[in-house]
This record gives C-alpha cells, sequence and structure tokens, in this order.
C-alpha cells in the first residue's frame, strides 16, 4: 500500500504527495476521499499527515490508514509540525506582544519549536522612526535572553528572508500570527509564489483574512511551510492552568525552588518566579501577561 503526506485539504479531499514518484500521481500529488471508518470513529485526516492510501481505477485514491503523529495543532489543524514560525509587524499593525506571549504558549505547550519573525522593518527606517527603532531592538533582545530565536525581516527590501529560509530547511513549518503581519507577503518574497495578500485597514488596525486553507508548500531545501489562516485571538480550552507556567520558559529555573509544590506564582510566600519578576529578572510584561492569562484560563473555566 503507497504511502504518501496530506499537503492540501480541500473539499472533502485530501491531496496525498505520494513518498516516492508514482505512475498515478498527477502533478505531483493523488486526489483522494477519506475512509468512511475515519467520520465514525470522530478521526479528521490532517495536512501533514503520514498516510497509507489505496489508489483507485480513476486515477485518484483512497485515505485508509494515518500514521502515528509527532505533533499535533487545533487552530491551525495541522500534524507534525516541529516548527512554528510567529510573525508579528513592529508596524501596521502595531506590535501585540501579549498576543505574541499568547502565541508562544500555545506553540511551547504544542512542543513545537517556536521562531520570531519580527516583520515591515522598511516602514520604520521609511519613518526614520528611532524611538521605535530602539523598541524594536529591545524586543528582540527580551526574547533571544529567554531563549528564543529571533529575526527582524522585512518583505520589500529582502532583509532577514535568506535566515528564515535556513531556519525552514528540512523542517514542516507553521506560518502565523496577527493578521495582516505579512505571512503571504513575506512567502512571496522568499519562495516566488503569488499568494493573495490584502491591504491594511488602518481603522480597524488589522488586514482581511487573505488565506482560506491550510496547504503545505514543498521548499527546494527539504523543507515545508504551511500559509495558514490569520486570525487574532487563541483560546485556552485544550491547555490546563497548572501547565501555564511551564510555556513560559524563563519561569522554569525559578520555579524550581518555589516553597510550594504546585505554586500558582500568583500570591503563594516563598515564590521565586514572583521574587524573580520584582527583582527584574523576569520581563516585567512577560509575567503581567502570565497573570492575565491565568484569569482568561478561570473565567474560562466558570463559563464552562
Amino acid at each position: 500500500m503507497p504511502q504518501g503526506m496530506i499537503v492540501k485539504a480541500l473539499s472533502g479531499y485530501y491531496y496525498v504527495k505520494p513518498a516516492a514518484s508514482q505512475a498515478e500521481a498527477q502533478g505531483g500529488y493523488v486526489q483522494c476521499r477519506g475512509r468512511g471508518i475515519f467520520k465514525k470513529r470522530g478521526i479528521t485526516p490532517l495536512v501533514g499527515d503520514e498516510v497509507l492510501y489505496t489508489p483507485t481505477e480513476n486515477g485518484e485514491g483512497t485515505v485508509d490508514e494515518i500514521l502515528p503523529r509527532e505533533t499535533e495543532l487545533i487552530r491551525p489543524p495541522i500534524a507534525n509540525a516541529r516548527q512554528a514560525v510567529l510573525l508579528f509587524s513592529v508596524r501596521e499593525p502595531d506590535m501585540n506582544l501579549q498576543l505574541l506571549d499568547k502565541f508562544l504558549v500555545h506553540i511551547e505547550h504544542a512542543g513545537l519549536k517556536p521562531l520570531i519573525c519580527l516583520t515591515k522593518e522598511d516602514l520604520l527606517l521609511e519613518d526614520q522612526d528611532e524611538e521605535n527603532t530602539e523598541s524594536l531592538a529591545q524586543i528582540k533582545q527580551l526574547y533571544e535572553d529567554i531563549g528564543y530565536t529571533v529575526i527582524v525581516t522585512s518583505s520589500l527590501t529582502g532583509t532577514g528572508t535568506e535566515e528564515v529560509m535556513r531556519h525552514l530547511a528540512g523542517e514542516i513549518s507553521v506560518f502565523a500570527g496577527q493578521s495582516g503581519v505579512g505571512k503571504s507577503s513575506l512567502l512571496n518574497r522568499m519562495l516566488g509564489l503569488s499568494l493573495e495578500t490584502s491591504e491594511i485597514s488602518l481603522k480597524l488596525g488589522r488586514g482581511r483574512h487573505t488565506t482560506r486553507h491550510v496547504e503545505l508548500i514543498e521548499l527546494e531545501n527539504g523543507g515545508y511551510v504551511a500559509d495558514t489562516p490569520g486570525f487574532s485571538q487563541l483560546d485556552y480550552l485544550e491547555l490546563g492552568v497548572e501547565e501555564l507556567s511551564q510555556c513560559f520558559r524563563e519561569f522554569v529555573k525559578y520555579a524550581e525552588n518555589c516553597k510550594f509544590r504546585g505554586c500558582s506564582h500568583l500570591h503563594e510566600p516563598g515564590c521565586k518566579v514572583r521574587a524573580a519578576a520584582e527583582l527584574g529578572q523576569i520581563a516585567a510584561s512577560r509575567y503581567e501577561h502570565y497573570v492575565q492569562f491565568q484569569d482568561e484560563m478561570k473565567e474560562k473555566k466558570r463559563r464552562y
């Protein structure tokens, strides 16, 4: 039975790229339907899934089995991604560190490797905005000190695009972030594609969603990228309150020495995380967002 990877899911069809060159592959993939047993079992094949399929007489195929997944994301729905490229613009829309930290929480929880891309550097250079340029350098330093890789990019000038490409080699990477930050523009610049882009609504400060479905784009360096639907908020339904602090990687070394096991780092005496935040060893914005996320999660649990 041939093996392949689902590279696109659209209108009930799964487009499978064969693991090796197959005579039945049309344009490099086989258009497949999923077996009815998947629906009965409440299983949905996802883009990124490694699958076994059976070719049919009409040149199409049927997905028969989904092989074990390394990772699984709910939103965007994709399997076996190992890296998340988080794009946040320095201008139009303005940088939103709270949303960046929320994305990082979900990426850490999912077990993916984050790569932070700060886009639209050209807008700062164009305006000769020294204050925001300095702020950008501080933000970059903040997240690099935590241990994240941060790349400043511009789709217009090409700044940072080669460095991003190096990080994509051999990986299945999810591109995600705030709407209108230039996901499609960056992919177009790097890959020579013509993905649909949209202008930013200055009144709303955010872009219209231009990506309609999840699709893996194959790179020449052996990587795949998923240009995923833009979205500006996440929920915590799949994340427990007690797991939140583990998703703030700079908390971990301090949390080990907290006085109480299971410390929430909010009000307990002898909390080393809170002490580190007060001493500036943990960035004030990061601890503030942690507290906000705790409140959001508790409110969610009360409603459900």
